[in-house]
């Protein structure tokens, strides 16, 4: 794994360049430890740092030329099937000076161009490639967008980057709030391409490629799409699985173990994360069953029972035989943590996962340099709850009259009997499950009821002053597929958002910070297309979520080991909110930097709602906090 920047304006020459690409690489220059390099040439300034996986000797070293000496290459991320790549190359006349994934893609983008070379490709990357005879600059994301890059024109100079603090490095970068992408961060948890946290910087949008011209000072681009999920879903309806279930179960099987397989090849130590879940457990036991000797895996542990995965993590570990490590997260370890947040996602991010993620990462970094996770799972294979209750939502007959009772109820009256009679029904008549269900029933079709369940607050407007009313962060996907039945509907519209503004940014700045590379053979596109072509009940059937990968699963590991409710990745903030955060977070409300966007009176409020257990404002909070903590570092 790597890290790229650059920048290109006119003029720009090798003396006046280098010590600015230079500050900018230093910015990022934990994301490749082991080499650097520049090209500074025709106006552009162009950095590469490098965490050496495959071909960890000098002959990987970028930016990399290419033969003919056209191309140049700064490039994050890996080429899975490279191997194979090489091979037809070769019988096609090319020649190699090493056996990097780099050299055979720039030989491939020679060959085909940059958007067929990326179809052929099976990986994760972020890329920025130097057309030298076009005088062309081309940066391009991969499908799900597993790895980051950013672009800004700023004064007249066009900056890149794989995270934003690259980019701000740059004299020219000026840090401007949007305040509507803060608006967007607290109704999410996240700023969902191709919006950042700051005015005019943007994010390549995944599976797209971003080209402009260095001789048009117009400041346009073109954008190329060379894989869409929407495209995937709808071939996935046009031509679906025929088999029976038993025959899509091997099907997976088989295209679960390739991917595996083709993750694993590192020229470092490898190992895996593991949470005892479904996802994380398939993972780890194709794995095993693919190695001679034993997988190396790691489990981040909780004191708080309800969140712990620890225990069955050591259970699906024991059975599987794989060489096994924990370490118990507390409240101190999280407060530790918190300050050290704004280094590593240098875009708030209201997820607090990426606590436990970064600490995991640490443990992980311990002994290997490459870890498999089973990141994208619900995604692709329907394992989210949100999923069911929408589907059962959606099917409500009388779902508009309904909403339209429960909306003339007086919540605050219903919160109060609740409270009296103590309970279930305190639980079940809190004013915020009182609205999320009046939302729910209140929507017009598969897509407002998927938009309502993303959402961690109702009411993000009344927080930050001076915010345009937002259009859904699902308002881009394509209205053609609302033929799509809930569930699908749901998949597709996260993992256009969810999947890469938020679970993957995650991972990548948290194991990025320690140098460690992440993979998530979940994601390999060719079994996203797979899933997207089985009918819904072979993912969400049967009272079960993600019930086709369980039947792989269960071939490995007994079911009782790894059948249980979904607990999800998760620290118990709330608790920790209530506690031992509680005081951190009212003095950030009121004194950050962040303050003056934010209307403190009504986050105070939240809080102290939150603190007094009438409800679970933890989410939103988190949201809350996340922005005032980065806006001390970066404002």
């Amino acid at each position: 794994m790597c890290g790229i920047a650059g920048f290109m304006a006119p003029g720009t020459a090798a003396p006046d360049a280098r010590p600015v690409l230079d500050a900018m690489l230093s910015r990022i220059a934990h994301r490749g430890p082991d080499d650097s390099g520049t090209w500074i040439h025709d106006g552009l300034a162009l950095g590469h740092l490098r965490l050496a996986i495959v071909d960890t000797s000098p002959s990987g070293h970028q930016p990399m030329l290419s033969a003919s000496g056209r191309h140049v290459l700064a490039y994050n991320g890996e080429i899975y099937n490279h191997a194979a790549l090489r091979r037809e190359l070769l019988a096609r006349g090319a020649s190699f000076r090493g056996h990097s994934d780099t050299e055979v893609l720039l030989a491939l983008i020679e060959e085909l161009g940059l958007a067929a070379a990326l179809e052929r490709c099976v990986g994760m990357f972020a890329i920025a490639l130097w057309d030298r005879h076009e005088r062309r600059l081309s940066l391009a994301r991969d499908r799900f967008g597993e790895k980051p890059l950013y672009y800004s024109w700023q004064r007249g100079s066009f900056l890149f980057g794989s995270e934003l603090k690259a980019l701000a490095a740059h004299p020219s970068f000026e840090r401007r709030l949007d305040h509507d992408a803060l608006a967007q961060l607290l109704r999410y948890g996240y700023v969902a391409a191709p919006r950042s946290i700051y005015q005019d910087v943007h994010k390549v949008e995944p599976g797209t490629i971003l080209a402009l011209d260095a001789t048009d000072d117009a400041r346009r681009h073109d954008v190329q799409h060379f894989w869409q999920p929407e495209a995937v879903f709808a071939r996935g309806l046009a031509q679906p699985f025929r088999g029976s279930f038993e025959e899509a179960t091997d099907a997976l099987e088989e295209r679960l173990r390739e991917a595996v397989k083709g993750q694993m090849q590192a020229d470092v130590p490898l190992g895996a994360m593991l949470s005892g879940g479904i996802d994380s457990s398939v993972v780890v036991a194709l794995m095993q069953a693919q190695s001679s000797q034993p997988v190396r895996t790691y489990c981040i542990g909780f004191d708080t029972p309800a969140t712990d995965e620890a225990p069955h993590a050591r259970a699906v570990a024991r059975h599987l035989g794989t060489t096994h490590a924990e370490l118990y997260v507390s409240s101190a370890h999280a407060r530790a943590v918190i300050p050290r947040l704004p280094a590593m996602y240098d875009e708030p991010l209201g997820d607090s996962s990426q606590i436990p993620t970064f600490l995991l990462a640490g443990l992980v970094r311990r002994d290997v340099t490459v870890a498999l996770s089973g990141d994208g799972g619900d995604e692709v294979f329907g394992g989210y709850p949100k999923y069911l209750l929408g589907r059962r939502f959606a099917a409500q007959p009388a779902r508009r009259a309904l909403g339209a009772l429960l909306g003339a109820l007086p919540w605050r009256t219903a919160e109060a009997l609740g409270t009296r009679l103590g309970g279930r029904f305190a639980a079940r008549l809190r004013v915020e499950r009182l609205q999320l269900r009046h939302a729910l029933l209140a929507a017009r079709g598969p897509r407002d009821i998927a938009e309502v369940l993303a959402r961690v607050s109702p009411d993000e407007l009344r927080l930050v002053p001076g915010a345009r009313r937002l259009d859904s962060v699902f308002s881009h996907a394509p209205a053609g597929l609302d033929g799509l039945d809930p569930v699908r509907l749901a998949m597709l519209l996260d993992q256009c958002s969810y999947l890469p503004g938020d679970i993957l940014a995650k991972v990548d700045r948290a194991t990025m910070a320690m140098s460690l590379e992440s993979r998530a053979p979940l994601l390999d596109h060719r079994v996203a297309e797979f899933a997207a072509s089985l009918p819904t009940d072979h993912l969400v059937g049967g009272g079960l979520s993600k019930r086709i990968l369980r039947a792989v699963l269960y071939r490995h590991v007994p079911r009782e080991l790894v059948e249980r409710p979904k607990q999800g990745f998760s620290a118990p903030l709330a608790d920790w909110l209530r506690g031992d955060l509680h005081g951190w977070a009212a003095d950030l409300i009121h004194d950050s930097k962040g303050s003056a966007a934010l209307d403190r009176a009504a986050c105070i409020a939240l809080l102290e709602r939150h603190r007094s257990g009438k409800a679970d404002h933890a989410g939103v909070l988190w949201n809350v906090l996340s922005f005032l903590e980065w806006a001390q570092a970066w404002l």
